[in-house]
């Protein structure tokens, strides 16, 4: 093979197109894939609608990125990884190892940090390029359909969840793709989540419900008990004031997006008392190594949606929409 497909996305607001294009070739240091699967972000959708800042066009989205390498470039040490290996390529593929954040592990903070399907073309492909030292070991026990969705609600979902400390009733607004997998990882931790939703949403409070949440509503109702611990993974400024009035003295709000739309203003009264609000950005390596080894343990059990890839806009369009439960994964091999 000589080429590889590609679902494109060449200006902004614009559906992805799907290409052919030449066979990626592996730099220094990096790896060729030949990918199965790749998860459907929020985050594509933030940059099809030209969200997110310095998008350069033409761009491949996706960046929960499963598959088996290829080829090996200049440099990459076959001990470490060798043709045939079965990776996970996540949001962050590249930092420049040197800065403060980098040296002090905060590597999610890098200033000249590259992520994979934003700065570098992503994982809506047959095949995609990624630096050899970011891709990520797979649990063997899940299928590549399942394992997708990990490397990024997942990772981000469990940064997340480590920021709320020992929260025991944590509150989850946005009950899709992140929450229903890391409100499985606070469950076997033995903690309660209470899960919010869009108004009327019955069918995702049902959903959550049967993965063990204690309690499941809409996001404008104020839970049974004071949370210690709130996480927002839906993109909607308006729920930070929410969730402060829902979070005890000395809780947590943590929010969870890359993009957020603009949060009002709030009377001071619903932050006093020790509360705090704070945003959790990208991930490290080390949260990968870290949740994919707990994932394996608890485990984790995706509820995805398959399409082909070049129904990638559709799948897109059925996020967007709230069209399924859980999380969509374009597969390569349909």
């Amino acid at each position: 093979m000589t080429t590889a497909r590609a679902m494109v996305l060449e200006a902004p607001g614009s559906p992805l197109v799907l290409r052919e294009r030449p066979l990626p070739q592996p730099g220094p240091g990096e790896v060729r894939i030949e990918v199965s699967t790749c998860g459907v972000c929020r985050t594509d959708l933030h940059l099809l609608d030209a969200e997110l800042p310095d998008i350069h066009y033409p761009i491949v989205p996706g960046h929960q990125i499963v598959g088996r390498v290829q080829a090996l470039g200049p440099g990459v040490d076959a001990g470490t990884l060798k043709i045939g290996d079965r990776v996970g390529v996540p949001w962050l593929g590249g930092t420049c190892g040197h800065c403060d954040y980098c040296l002090h592990e905060q590597e999610n903070l890098c200033d000249d940090a590259q992520f994979t399907g934003y700065q570098l073309d992503g994982g809506y492909a047959t095949h995609c390029i990624a630096k050899a030292a970011y891709c990520l070991p797979l649990p063997e026990t899940m299928d590549d359909q399942a394992v997708a969705p990990l490397l990024c609600g997942g990772l981000i979902g469990y940064r997340c969840l480590r920021m709320c400390g020992d929260a025991k009733r944590i509150g989850m607004y946005g009950f899709g793709a992140a929450a229903h997998q890391i409100a499985q990882v606070a469950i076997w931790q033995q903690r309660d989540v209470y899960a919010f939703t869009r108004a009327g949403d019955t069918t995702t409070q049902a959903f959550a419900r049967s993965l063990g949440a204690v309690w499941a509503g809409e996001s404008g109702q104020t839970p049974p008990q004071k949370l210690d611990a709130a996480i927002l993974f839906a993109p909607a400024g308006e729920l930070v004031p929410m969730a402060l009035r829902a979070v005890r003295k000395g809780g947590r709000v943590i929010c969870g997006g890359i993009h957020m739309s603009d949060i009002p203003s709030f009377p001071y009264d619903i932050l006093w008392g020790e509360r705090s609000v704070m945003s959790v950005a990208n991930l490290t390596r080390a949260d990968g190594h870290e949740f994919l080894t707990l994932a394996a343990q608890v485990p984790v059990q995706t509820q995805v949606t398959v399409f082909a890839l070049d129904e990638a806009n559709e799948a897109l369009d059925a996020l967007r929409n709230g069209r399924f439960e859980g999380a969509a994964v374009l597969d390569m091999r349909r």
